[in-house]
């Protein structure tokens, strides 16, 4: 008989075969004496290393290397002091281990418990997934995992869930569009068969990112978007499809190392796909430590992490006492010569840091030169250790031998992102602010306390063996930094801002909403707290918010008054226009849907570079437009005319989320 058990602390399940009875008090009393130590789990990548021009998805696995597990699946990532009385209390994972006895990991209520999250969203949301390849299970284990957890259903039959390509058509999905297709592949050519093990990989993504993000907004609805492969091209064009579809928050758990210093206009044209103002995006900051020292391509933060448009997510580990309540969460590090992971962090060599970030109190320690950007912004769970349950029914990896449970122990920053893009649409969204990230730097410093201060850890390199005994990195905070960033906080926990960690991690929902009056003691340029202490001119200074022509109008708060722009694109007449040489700005016109009457600020803006970094400078006098519900067409005025390059039309409605739309002429 093959049993598949659970290991207390690991959150893990292990098989193993015996003879003996599952009735047998010998059975029992020998499985209540063995100990198993961290030794006996193993962390496994579920994507391969991202080559050069594509991106890796960043979710681990935590699997059982041991042949025999102990049965005690008592709690979840519980402190070690309280170990040994879990074991006494002994709660097996038998007859058969289920994800609802935290047999295989975190469960929904476990992460709103640990982050004090309501389940509900004030209005309705969207959160878009954007990952590479298709799952064609994605929404039939989705419908299990909300029944394991008594979670609402969440298909597209009700209109919760959405899965589409890169072009954002529904029902014409890439390889592999099926089982079967999946199934032929592995029995192929070698190239069909890296092309099948990389695409299951992924499977196993998308249900880390679909089931931790419904997990954490129940009311959420959920938006799919597939790329057709990892080819970077192909996953900026599906973050443009989600922006387009009207996504309110927008995860993405994959990246691969920043630009190098010798072609950073790859990664500044690459960063354009995550610049929509208004919608929240979330990137993960990475597994591999401060400037991915624990993998291959080392030497530089992750990208799109560290793209100055984004909400950059760090990972933290995080224990819970046998109440379900966050007991102790540090800095994620459980890298060294075993490669178990480690959260992602440092200084981009690419990008400045925005204005808000610049104006933390302990930046002009951070110690990113030239006022680098520095990742993360915030953090959440990461470590495999203390990882979620994911049920996906594609993936091998996931099948038990005792029966095909398909219960996975998965963690990484992949699932930290999708917690970030969650808490965010349960607060309602960006509110308007157009690069949310500056939310959370305003409230650090109107509301200090908002966020759980993490404080303890570093993601700095370690050459020690991982402990066993601890689950944790062989060497101390202080052997990490100074391996890594002596004296610096871009790679160590303190109290306030910090590299691994950023501003903290959840702890409700006030980080996440905009602050009182807009944010106390925001300068005019747009820095939190007074001048950004920049040398230089930052990557973006954002422009003034438009005011409303008529304030006596009471802000919308529900989801009936929500202004909602979508389908926004150029006219056929403006794409005609914009092949010919130098068109006029008179010629520029565009259609868009509006789901209620409103008042519009339409401007047009151009990407430039000065001092050496870009910007967006906007080329004409604000358009103020009066939308009505339905299709609307409008056509931009002025006598002036456009040159070659990269333009960007920004649409803001009085109240709701921001459309945008890239263009290039040339």
């Amino acid at each position: 008989m093959t049993l598949r058990l659970c290991h207390i602390t690991a959150l893990a399940c292990a098989s193993f075969t015996t003879m003996v009875v599952l009735g047998s008090p010998q059975a029992s009393t020998a499985a209540a004496l063995t100990s198993l130590s961290e030794a006996d789990y193993g962390v496994r990548n579920v994507c391969a290393a991202p080559a050069p021009g594509h991106v890796s998805c960043l979710a681990l696995e935590l699997v059982a290397r041991a042949p025999l597990a102990q049965r005690h699946a008592r709690a979840l990532a519980i402190v070690p002091g309280a170990r040994a009385l879990a074991a006494q209390a002994a709660e097996p994972c038998e007859p058969i281990p289920t994800a609802k006895e935290r047999c295989f990991g975190l469960r929904p209520q476990d992460l709103h418990s640990a982050y004090a999250l309501p389940v509900d969203a004030p209005d309705t949301q969207t959160i878009a997934l954007v990952d590479a390849y298709n799952d064609p299970s994605a929404e039939a284990d989705l419908k299990i995992y909300d029944e394991e957890f008594g979670l609402p259903a969440c298909t597209e039959a009700n209109g919760c869930f959405k899965q589409v390509n890169e072009r954002g058509e529904a029902h014409n999905p890439p390889f592999p569009k099926s089982e079967q297709e999946l199934s032929e592949a592995r029995l192929g050519s070698r190239v069909k068969r890296e092309e099948a093990e990389e695409a299951e990989g992924w499977t196993l993504e998308m249900s880390l990112d679909i089931e931790s993000a419904h997990a954490v907004c129940n009311s959420c609805h959920i938006t799919l978007v597939e790329a057709n492969s990892t080819e970077s091209s192909d996953m900026d064009a599906a973050e443009q499809t989600a922006a387009s579809l009207g996504a309110t928050e927008i995860s993405n758990s994959w990246g691969g190392p920043e630009c190098e210093v010798s072609s950073p206009h790859r990664c500044i044209r690459e960063s354009a796909a995550f610049e929509h103002p208004g919608t929240v995006i979330t990137a993960s900051a990475g597994d591999a430590g401060y400037l991915g020292w624990d993998s291959p391509q080392k030497g530089y933060a992750e990208f799109p992490a560290s793209s100055p448009h984004v909400v950059a997510v760090g990972g933290t580990r995080l224990l819970l006492n046998e109440a379900g309540e966050r007991e102790h969460e540090t800095v994620w590090n459980d890298g060294g010569p075993e490669g178990r992971g480690a959260g992602g962090g440092g200084c981009s060599v690419t990008f400045e840091a925005q204005p808000w970030q610049q104006s933390v109190a302990d930046w002009s320690r951070v110690g990113c030169a030239r006022n680098g950007r520095a990742v993360a912004d915030v953090s959440a769970d990461a470590d495999p250790y203390t990882g979620v349950a994911v049920y996906d029914s594609s993936s091998s990896e996931c099948v038990s031998s005792y029966e095909e449970v398909h219960w996975c122990p998965i963690g990484g920053t992949s699932l930290a992102s999708p917690l970030i893009a969650a808490t965010f649409a349960l607060a309602g969204g960006a509110h308007g602010v157009e690069y949310p990230a500056r939310t959370l730097y305003e409230n650090a410093l109107d509301s200090p306390g908002s966020l759980h201060d993490v404080t303890e850890g570093s993601n700095g390199e370690c050459d020690n063996v991982f402990d066993t005994e601890t689950a944790e990195s062989g060497c101390t905070s202080d052997e990490e930094t100074s391996a890594s960033c002596p004296g610096l906080l871009i790679c160590q926990a303190v109290v306030g801002y910090d590299g691994p960690t950023g501003l903290g991690t959840p702890d409700g929902l006030k980080a996440f909403e905009p602050p009182v009056g807009g944010g106390a003691g925001t300068s005019k340029n747009g820095a939190a707290g007074g001048e950004s202490g920049s040398s230089g001119t930052p990557y973006y200074v954002p422009p003034p918010a438009p005011t409303d022509p008529n304030p006596t109008t009471p802000p919308a708060t529900s989801a009936s008054s929500q202004v909602r722009l979508s389908q926004l694109t150029l006219t056929f007449r403006a794409l005609v226009a914009l092949n010919s040489s130098h068109p006029k700005v008179s010629r520029i016109s565009f259609t868009f849907v509006s789901n209620l009457a409103t008042r519009l600020t339409v401007s047009l803006r151009k990407r430039v570079t000065r001092h050496g970094h870009l910007h967006w400078q906007t080329l004409t006098r604000a358009l103020q437009v009066a939308a009505v519900p339905g299709h609307n067409a409008v056509r931009l005025s002025g006598h002036g005319k456009l040159s070659r390059g990269t333009y960007l039309l920004l649409l803001t409605p009085a109240h709701g989320s921001a459309a945008t739309f890239t263009f290039e002429i040339g």
